[in-house]
């Protein structure tokens, strides 16, 4: 089975290619231009197992708004595509991750419904050069791209802990939904299909 996607993505305001294998090893190549994103990227691939390559160049001269939420959108895309009809997939994850004082707990379904609850106590406006309001906004943007309907929630006291807990859980929850169950034999959905 072959759950590899090529996704490119181009604006007038940013230029993404993303390559996703979900059956990986956890090793990644990500440039966003945005330091702290890469790293919460990078934790992701890391603790999904996915094998991830992002290339994104925005309009950071403006902000990092657009290369935030783009990357985000084409990751979903890419997911998608990657996971294809979702037949054999486990299709729900959880998982509780703790980072020193902060703890995240994360519930996901990827049975292509998307939503987004997602409960973040960012406390200062900048992480490096990462806006801290638009860390919740790019996950909001891949779960609507992914078909995912996530609740996704941390708290803690340092804001590093918080958001890279929360990428850990989001990580390990999906490398729980996207593992291929042996014992399933078609779509995961009492309905026959997602």
């Amino acid at each position: 089975m072959n759950r590899t996607a090529t996704v490119e993505r181009t604006t007038r305001e940013t230029r993404v290619r993303i390559t996703l294998d979900l059956d990986g090893s956890g090793h990644s190549s990500i440039q966003t231009g945005v330091g702290f994103f890469d790293h919460l990227l990078t934790s992701l691939a890391h603790h999904a197992l996915f094998d991830l390559e992002i290339a994104t160049t925005g309009d950071l001269v403006v902000d990092d708004h657009h290369t935030l939420e783009d990357t985000a959108i084409t990751l979903g895309q890419a997911l998608t595509s990657a996971l294809g009809d979702r037949v054999g997939i486990t299709r729900f994850g959880d998982a509780a991750v703790p980072m020193d004082e902060a703890l995240a707990r994360c519930a996901l379904d990827l049975g292509g419904r998307a939503y987004a609850r997602i409960d973040l106590p960012l406390r200062q406006p900048m992480i490096g050069n990462c806006s801290t309001q638009n860390i919740p906004h790019a996950l909001e943007a891949f779960a609507h791209n992914a078909g995912m309907s996530v609740h996704l929630e941390a708290g803690g006291i340092n804001d590093h802990h918080i958001a890279e807990a929360a990428f850990k859980a989001l990580a390990r929850s999906l490398r729980l939904a996207v593992a291929v169950d042996p014992r399933r034999q078609g779509t995961p959905s009492t309905k026959g299909s997602l």
